[in-house]
């Protein structure tokens, strides 16, 4: 991986190319990130790099991450993911990581946490099929038998169940990068990328070139 960058999604709009076709895209914050920390392999096992985005407050850091950031020289920051960069030792502690990495047209794989939506039935949360949707059936959107009795009477494991849904880790593949303005570091996407809006995100170059 040579390219990667911390964002916060800002929400989606549209914009037309050169031919006049509208293009819908997502419109992210991305960066500026500053290296906060260097793993190396004498030390870590492994060689990659810290990057952290967005400023918070100081009182809110505990010792330890207050040291890290104080060695590093930079304000504490609120989101921090680790990359293992091809090219590690071109970053310095300190040094930032901005949009003009990517360029317009690159694909690239972005991971958030999806949209939650609470406590849902199987018919929302699996789309399993509802029962007959007459007055005398009493069977509407039930999720149905769990385990007979006799046979094997017992509830296996991942019966698809009502629960919590979304507020997961999910990722977006394959995704190109519309438009570029590095003077308001921002990206646009083409397409959406999951979760809410002001959500964080993590925008890599892509694994998967189709």
């Amino acid at each position: 991986m040579k390219k990667a960058i911390l964002g916060r999604k800002i929400g989606m709009t549209q914009i037309f190319d050169e031919n006049g076709r509208v293009i819908p895209v997502t419109v992210v914050e991305a960066g500026p990130c500053v290296v906060i920390q260097k793993k190396t392999v004498e030390k870590d096992g492994y060689e990659a790099i810290q990057v952290g985005f967005e400023d918070k407050r100081e009182k809110l850091v505990n010792k330890p991450m207050k040291g890290q950031f104080d060695k590093a020289g930079v304000t504490p920051k609120r989101f921090i993911k680790e990359f293992k960069f091809e090219n590690v030792d071109s970053y310095e502690l300190g040094q930032e990581i901005k949009v003009d990495i990517f360029e317009k047209g690159d694909k690239v794989d972005v991971t958030g946490i999806s949209k939650g939506k609470g406590f849902q039935g199987v018919i929302k949360r699996w789309g399993f099929r509802t029962g007959d949707a007459t007055h005398g059936s009493k069977f509407h959107r039930a999720p149905g038998s769990q385990g007979a009795a006799s046979d094997p009477s017992r509830t296996f494991k991942n019966r698809k169940m009502p629960g919590h849904m979304g507020h997961v880790k999910s990722t977006v593949m394959n995704l190109e990068i519309a438009r570029i303005i590095p003077e308001k570091n921002v990206l646009l996407i083409k397409g959406g990328v999951p979760g809410p809006k002001k959500g964080y995100l993590v925008i890599k170059e892509t694994v998967k070139v189709k």
